[in-house]
């Protein structure tokens, strides 16, 4: 069984692909204008289902923070972080 998705596992993958910190991540920020593109998102999407979360593109795409990313991955794990 794969170890869950964890909040400090989420914002280093942000991180990765925002050239930051975790620390750094500002999870208030529109992921769009942050610079994840559709690539980054399907990327992200596959490790997050390695982790055993189910989540669509869509879904994502229709959010508009990393927060309300996070709302449902944490969600889709049984609320565990």
């Amino acid at each position: 069984m794969p170890a869950p998705l964890t909040l400090d596992g989420f914002r280093a993958d942000l991180a990765e692909f925002l050239y930051q910190r975790p620390d750094e991540v500002d999870l208030d920020e529109n992921p769009l204008y942050a610079g994840v593109d559709s690539l980054r998102i399907v990327t992200l999407i596959e490790r997050w289902r390695e982790t055993g979360v189910q989540v669509t593109f869509v879904e994502l795409a229709e959010c508009t923070s990393f927060a309300q990313w996070w709302q449902l991955l944490e969600a889709r794990q049984g609320g565990t972080t």
